[in-house]
């Protein structure tokens, strides 16, 4: 599709949506599906495989989704209980989809939205994300000092999920490389034995 058919696409859509609301029908949203590392751009490879290892600890039923019991027990795990209409309007916060649960693409809403200030101060989304930022007392000033430092050079970084991927690929390499490595030192040994 060309730039302008895909703009003429997605004005026509948002005429369709002011329509239908003007009209006071319920509009339907639609959703495209986008790899995780684009849209959160803001955040790198690491991070996102951070969040990914928090959000996959706490989805006990391991289908994809933080439902209100299993929000309930990381919430208390780290902390900050929340009172069960708290945790139904942490939810409805972040649920795009009004599924009543919250998926991991909407579990990264809760860290854009910390980083951008939209968070209601004391709500339980905030004390989510700032469960998880850096603890002056627990690091010291320089140690907060390098932290956001290095916050500050990361985002000025212009390719640094190119250079992720690149580390990860030279790592494998490596890897490869030994096991290929200890694979013939093992059949020159065994070649004694024969």
């Amino acid at each position: 599709m060309s730039a302008d058919g895909e703009l003429s696409s997605i004005l026509n859509r948002r005429q369709q949506i002011n329509d239908a609301l003007e009209n006071g029908q319920e509009v339907k949203h639609s959703y495209r599906r986008v790899n995780i590392y684009t849209e959160f751009h803001e955040f790198s490879r690491s991070e996102i495989k951070d969040y990914q290892a928090t959000f996959s600890k706490y989805d006990v039923g391991a289908d994809g989704f933080l439902d209100l019991a299993e929000l309930k027990f990381m919430m208390e795990k780290l902390g900050a209980p929340q009172t069960h209409l708290g945790l139904k309007a942490m939810i409805a916060e972040v649920d795009e989809d009004k599924d009543g649960k919250i998926s991991f693409r909407e579990f990264m809403l809760i860290y854009r939205k910390a980083r951008a200030g939209e968070l209601e101060s004391d709500s339980g989304l905030d004390q989510l994300a700032r469960l998880t930022e850096i603890n002056v007392d627990e690091v010291g000033v320089n140690g907060a000092k390098n932290f956001f430092e290095a916050k500050i050079e990361q985002q000025l970084r212009t390719n640094k999920f190119h250079d992720e991927i690149r580390q990860e690929q030279e790592e494998k390499r490596r890897q490869e490389e030994e096991r290929i490595m200890r694979r013939q030192q093992f059949q020159q040994r065994a070649a004694v034995f024969q």
